[in-house]
């Protein structure tokens, strides 16, 4: 796992832009993590800890389909923001791009009920600060398993 200064690697670098760039026509999915920023004192350790969780778990992703997957920045938003539209004006402005697959992924159900333009994967938030190295690897591979079957339906539906 790519992992900087403790926190997860982002994998949107120039480096990877090249990659993209050049195999474009082989990297047909972008993944988009999506982190709910609260700004309730009484939430927002929460808030940390599924943000930690998701980019753990895109981190994981990324390392399991490699050449095949691009994946944004985290999107950040908070309970004011208008999801459905965040999502709209997220596809509308990648639409120009070669991505044939865009996935959502969040702790957030509340994605979930919305009628989105892309598919979204929502995996409960599991605390991780707390835990071991293994434990943890172990937990989100467990997660990634859940996530494949996602990914696998989408792509055989070209």
């Amino acid at each position: 796992m790519n992992i900087i200064r403790g926190l997860v690697k982002v994998n949107w670098t120039g480096k990877d832009m090249d990659t993209y760039l050049l195999q474009k026509e082989y990297i047909d999915t972008l993944v988009i993590p999506l982190v709910k920023v609260e700004t309730k004192m009484d939430n927002m350790k929460t808030s940390a800890s599924s943000t930690e969780f998701v980019m753990h778990l895109a981190s994981l992703i990324e390392t399991q389909f490699k050449g095949r997957m691009m994946f944004a920045p985290p999107f950040a938003y908070t309970s004011a923001t208008d999801k459905q539209q965040m999502a709209e004006t997220t596809m509308q402005e990648f639409s120009d791009t070669t991505f044939k697959h865009v996935f959502f992924l969040t702790t957030d159900h509340t994605w979930t009920s919305m009628d989105l333009p892309g598919q979204v994967i929502w995996m409960p938030s599991i605390p991780l600060e707390n835990m071991d190295a293994s434990l943890r690897q172990s937990i989100l591979e467990d997660q990634l398993r859940q996530s494949l079957p996602i990914f696998t339906e989408q792509w055989s539906k070209q």
